[in-house]
């Protein structure tokens, strides 16, 4: 057997820095030398014939890359676009139903959410589809719901400015690409920070991190770590992925110990964002090791109040 200075040294010296596999490196830049040939393609028509939303449709229908075209331009992502139509699909709102041409291609009643793949092929078989989805782009700024519901810095990116190609808003999608890790990932960018306001607020003294016993991080111990009255975890989804299944596991079994361990404590879950509406199997599981359940909409919030008034005596 090989040393483990003599493995050390192996890897460094024979070090190949970047992994690259020859045959995928051509096919993707195939596939980026095309979209850039469809975007060339898109602008000199619009330069010729004006902006219209007869251009985009015909892009959503005829060409293979049409959809993945008008994301790229927008700074859009397939995800956002996948949550977006679930969100159109559940909701009612009558202006939004009008802009999307909704009640023409939404016929069966199925709210589970689509796959990009089912997206394209419904795009080229239904014109009224291609002509709502165009339509978000183009008129999505103005419709309340939707300025609610979506964060601003996504918000921002239903610009019909970028669909003329306008130096200034393809600049902000520039920055937007670059700036979406950060963005996503900032601590102030946290629904906690709603929490600990409101806790703040009523002046309760609270703590984080782990008890003993209980087998992961807790997010809020009320008021200390020594004597929990409320324990409360927060989760927030906007996207779907397999480790929410695993989430719901650990709370579970971290709900079983609070029980266990810390009979006189009350476990709060605050679960929300149509990532866990999507996930609905996922969903049921996370519900079931709380106590109780807040979403972060108006009314809940309100609820949590009166929660808190009704257990502040027994909590501080």
């Amino acid at each position: 057997m090989p040393s483990v200075a003599s493995k050390f040294k192996k890897v460094i010296e024979r070090n190949t820095f970047y992994f690259q596999n020859y045959e995928f490196e051509q096919e993707n830049e195939a596939y980026v030398h095309s979209m850039l040939q469809e975007i060339l393609n898109l602008k000199d028509e619009i330069d010729k014939n004006g902006l219209n939303r007869e251009i985009f449709v015909r892009l959503l229908r005829e060409k293979e890359n049409g959809l993945d075209v008008l994301l790229t331009i927008t700074g859009f992502s397939q995800e956002n676009l996948l949550r977006l139509l679930t969100f159109i699909r559940v909701n009612d709102d009558k202006e939004l139903a009008r802009i999307t041409n909704k009640n023409l291609w939404f016929k069966d009643g199925n709210k589970e959410e689509w796959k990009i793949s089912q997206i394209k092929k419904i795009l080229k078989e239904n014109e009224n589809f291609a002509e709502g989805v165009v339509n978000l782009f183009f008129d999505g700024a103005t419709i309340p719901i939707l300025r609610k519901v979506i964060p601003l810095f996504e918000f921002k990116k239903l610009d019909i400015r970028k669909l003329k190609f306008e130096l200034p808003s393809l600049i902000d999608t520039l920055i937007r690409y670059k700036i979406k890790g950060s963005y996503s990932a900032s601590a102030k960018n946290n629904p906690e920070v709603v929490l600990k306001k409101l806790l703040n607020e009523f002046g309760l003294e609270y703590a984080s991190g782990k008890l003993k016993n209980i087998p992961r991080n807790l997010d809020f111990i009320i008021p200390d770590k020594k004597n929990p009255k409320i324990i409360i975890e927060c989760s927030y989804e906007t996207t779907t992925s397999s480790g929410m299944g695993d989430k719901a596991k650990t709370e579970i079994e971290v709900g079983k110990a609070i029980k266990k361990f810390y009979k006189n404590a009350k476990f709060i879950g605050f679960i929300d964002g149509i990532g866990w509406f999507v996930r609905k199997s996922d969903l049921r599981k996370m519900v079931s090791a709380f106590d109780d359940v807040f979403t972060f909409h108006e009314d809940e919030i309100k609820r949590f109040d009166k929660f808190l008034r009704k257990l502040i005596p027994a909590s501080t």
